[in-house]
């Protein structure tokens, strides 16, 4: 807000004591003025002393022209405007200058600049953010937003810098460490970085109020690189584990433990960088408001034709347990060996881990009548992501396993992995033939006659759904390739990338 002043509140009050001297200068200069006009008037050099005054005044006023012509170039001094802003930008640069102008010299200098994420300790102490300000402003560093997290005994203070693409990140943080940070922790950041944290936050609880399946995905956007595992108060077998974790949460350094709202615990680790009090309760009121909307998933839906009739796709939950259950009763024991990698009798066991939104999302396949002929899974395995499809055997060979694929790959996408994986048998040419079909690079590996095809995302195009064709897409075994039965863990793990 601009303050406004009027002309009589910033008239200088006058005081006596200058009307005295203004007085006594005017009778000063009336005495003069008279002696000289005398003089002038009554000496015998009266007319020569006028001519002599004129020639002196002409000279005076040309050099006081050529004077002001010579020196009014020089640059105006910046003054403070009434509102006490300058008139250059917020980095203190003139008005219209470039960025990074500032401290330039005469010879050319690189003016590319890289983004940073920066965060240091410093003493709750008045100018202690001042010193590490002003060793900013000399490396010509722009600090673009700053959040502040307080601590028993400091505050820290997370910064998001543009710096000359020419300064490391080892000598900036040697020097704010001799101004008096400390914890100093550093790394490059991108255009996402740039949105001030209460938008990003309000974001990230729209998108986990949609979706239950987007808690894991809010929460490590919200805290950076970190290890997220959902460990279940019930194993897949109905075993407890005694996982659980107080209501208000626990927070240890690098690792914080939250109340699951599906039951267990949720449990996030960061060993790079201790987590902060601010950060303990943003986390958790992501998972508060998670708990109270209950399970809940979107219900939007596509409608497909084959030649044999209309189908339906749409996300599942664990109210479709029953219905997977009977899918799997009517599907061969080739078909469950496939997907599970182990004994069918107890395929049933996984469905509600499977189905459950904490441990990815899920597709589902259902015919005009309402039943469930197919499952696509998109599982989040620590640092990766894996795509596990079962199609009911009749319904194979329709292109339906390729149309599944297709879309948990753009989910995949939108989530911002890097890759997905899918585990098959090296005999299964018909998840080969699908993950072909995609269109992405692919990366193979073969351990022992199981094969893993690696397709990676990043620097794609958002992947388009493959057009149906003729094969057999009834695949993959969820975690196979790490050894565990069913590809079933005790806990999911979400990882960053």
């Amino acid at each position: 807000m601009t303050d406004v002043t009027s002309s009589k509140s910033a008239r200088r009050p006058h005081h006596w004591r200058r009307d005295l001297v203004e007085l006594a200068a005017l009778f000063t200069a009336v005495a003069v003025a008279d002696a000289v006009a005398n003089m002038i008037a009554h000496g015998p050099d009266g007319p020569f002393l006028l001519v002599v005054s004129a020639i002196a005044l002409i000279i005076t006023a040309a050099f006081h022209t050529w004077w002001s012509r010579r020196h009014g170039h020089a640059p105006p001094v910046d003054t403070p405007s009434a509102g006490g802003a300058s008139t250059g930008g917020a980095s203190g640069t003139p008005e219209g200058a470039p960025a990074g102008a500032e401290g330039q010299t005469d010879d050319a200098t690189d003016t590319t600049t890289a983004l940073w994420r920066m965060r240091a300790t410093v003493r709750d102490a008045p100018g202690s953010l001042a010193a590490l300000c002003t060793v900013l402003a000399r490396r010509r560093v722009d600090i673009l937003t700053l959040q502040t997290h307080p601590l028993a005994t400091g505050t820290v203070d997370e910064f998001l810098l543009r710096a000359p693409a020419a300064l490391p990140a080892r000598q900036l943080t040697r020097e704010i460490s001799l101004a008096g940070g400390s914890d100093i922790w550093i790394e490059r950041a991108d255009a996402h970085d740039l949105v001030d944290a209460p938008t990003r936050v309000l974001g990230l609880a729209t998108r986990t109020a949609l979706d239950a399946a987007e808690l894991p995905l809010a929460l490590r956007q919200l805290l950076g690189r970190c290890t997220i595992h959902s460990l279940p108060a019930v194993s897949p077998t109905g075993r407890p584990t005694g996982e659980s974790a107080p209501v208000e949460g626990i927070l240890e350094s690098t690792t914080m433990r939250m109340r699951d709202p599906n039951g267990g615990t949720i449990t996030v680790e960061r060993h790079h960088l201790p987590f902060t009090p601010t950060e303990f309760a943003r986390a958790r009121a992501l998972v508060e408001l998670d708990a109270r909307l209950g399970p809940r998933v979107p219900r939007s839906r596509d409608v497909l034709t084959l030649p044999e009739g209309r189908i339906t796709v749409r996300r599942a939950d664990q109210s479709d347990v029953d219905a997977a259950a009977a899918m799997h009763e009517r599907c061969s024991e080739h078909t469950l060996g496939l997907r599970y990698h182990g004994p069918v009798g107890d395929a049933d066991r996984y469905l509600d881990h499977l189905l459950s939104p904490r441990h990815g999302r899920t597709l589902k396949v259902q015919t005009a009548s309402g039943r469930l002929v197919a499952l696509g899974h998109l599982l989040w395995d620590g640092d990766e992501t894996e795509v596990a499809l079962i199609v009911e055997d009749a319904w194979q060979r329709r292109g339906i396993g390729s149309e599944l694929l297709g879309r948990l790959v753009a989910l995949a996408v939108e989530a911002g992995c890097a890759s997905v994986y899918a585990v098959t048998q090296a005999s299964n040419t018909g998840m080969v033939a699908a993950m072909r079909g995609l269109g992405l690079p692919l990366d193979y590996q073969i351990e022992g006659g199981t094969l893993v095809v690696t397709a990676r995302l990043k620097g794609t195009d958002e992947p388009q759904a493959p057009a149906a064709t003729d094969e057999t897409t009834h695949e993959t075994a969820h975690g196979t390739a790490h050894g565990t039965s069913y590809g079933i863990r005790p806990g999911a793990t979400y990882g960053t990338r």
